[in-house]
């Protein structure tokens, strides 16, 4: 049996199987990237649903796993060396879920870091930007008389629209033949620019090619469906 009790958010969100990686998440664009990566991957895990709508995220048990207070974060009981691994940040959880598996990232040393830099590209630029338009369009920000924020970040999601688009004309996945960490980080924040976001006029997204085929082709892999859903929501 799995010892969790280092870890106060284990007693917060009590683990029924201790020896399955415990992910504490939400079906955010974030989230999912997550629960996507473990549903390709066949792992046994166990999600706990964080209601980052209360708040959840700022209690000193979530707050002792990741002190940034955001999702998603995991604990692996069986982490380097056989010991338990709290990790958070999705982006570095891809990676490590990469290198405890030797899958979805390319063996080859030179792709790996080509991957990489995409990967950080997801994080540093889309997930900022498209995250800003959906607060700017769809929620609090909507309300803004000056408008100059919102056209901002639409012009720069548009740009960045425009980068994957390039990159998706020649290639069936981001790093070409291969469905990769790359693809699961995007798919979710995609997806949501032109769903959730209810902005898909605001960057044209109908005015791309390659970037939609890609969504379908992502959408349409079941572990991707499963994984868009879990934690399933209360």
């Amino acid at each position: 049996m799995s010892d969790l009790s280092a870890f106060p958010i284990a007693a917060r969100w009590p683990a029924q199987h201790p020896d399955r990686i415990q992910l504490y998440s939400l079906p955010t664009p974030n989230g999912v990237k997550v629960s996507i990566a473990l549903e390709e991957l066949g792992l046994p895990y166990e999600p706990h649903l964080i209601q980052i709508g209360q708040n959840e995220t700022w209690t000193p048990a979530y707050l002792s796993l990741n002190p940034n207070g955001k999702i998603p974060a995991i604990i692996d009981p069986d982490g380097p060396g056989g010991r338990p691994l709290g990790l958070f940040e999705s982006g570095a959880i891809l990676l490590y879920l990469a290198d405890k598996t030797g899958r979805l990232m390319p063996a080859d040393p030179a792709l790996r870091y080509e991957a990489i830099q995409w990967i950080f590209f997801q994080m540093a630029a889309v997930g900022p930007m498209f995250g800003q338009v959906g607060f700017f369009h769809k929620f609090a920000g909507r309300e803004y008389e000056d408008k100059r924020p919102l056209q901002r970040y639409v012009a720069e999601s548009k740009r960045l629209l425009g980068v994957l688009e390039d990159r998706l004309a020649t290639r069936t996945w981001m790093m070409g033949d291969d469905y990769t960490m790359v693809d699961i980080a995007l798919l979710g924040w995609v997806r949501n620019i032109n769903g959730f976001y209810e902005a898909g006029a605001l960057v044209e997204f109908d005015r791309l090619r390659h970037v939609p085929a890609w969504l379908e082709r992502g959408l349409a892999r079941p572990a991707v469906e499963r994984g868009l859903n879990i934690p399933a929501r209360d």
